[in-house]
């Protein structure tokens, strides 16, 4: 088991949750009004924070995740031990299809993607769960497709 796959201590899960809500508080959706966090706990133990920024000239925006993607590296980190995305609604507020191969860049298919609203915890799904069969740099090795 790595330490994806490893259980979150409860404090850490509230660290997230945090960060992703405060993030979400900061996202910039004057067009659809709908805010959203992500929060990213990389190798080293650190939370990298992100939200969404729209713009005007569709699809010019930036989403939570690509924003907390960007924080991580400026950081120095480059792999995902958990993430975690605040939205708000009826509906689960899970990363987009895109968002999803930009986790896969930096995480295993047993990464925890946990989903929130301003209430709470909502959903816990793996990478893999959300992305099966998915294309990822450990395709772009060597001897991977032979």
């Amino acid at each position: 088991m790595n330490a994806a796959s490893e259980p979150l201590a409860p404090q850490l899960l509230a660290d997230l949750l945090a960060a992703a809500t405060a993030a979400r508080e900061r996202a910039y959706a004057p067009y659809s009004r709908f805010k959203v966090g992500a929060a990213l706990l990389d190798e080293q133990g650190r939370i990298h924070a992100g939200c969404n920024v729209e713009n005007a000239a569709y699809p010019q925006g930036a989403c939570a995740e690509a924003g907390a993607l960007s924080a991580l590296v400026l950081a120095g980190g480059r792999r995902l031990r958990a993430a975690l995305v605040v939205g708000e609604g009826a509906a689960l507020c899970t990363p987009c299809g895109g968002c999803r191969q930009r986790l896969r860049e930096f995480g295993s298919d047993d990464l925890p993607v946990l989903i929130a609203d301003p209430s709470g915890l909502r959903a816990r799904f793996t990478l893999g769960e959300l992305l099966p069969a998915s294309f990822g740099p450990d395709h772009l090795q060597k001897d991977a497709c032979a």
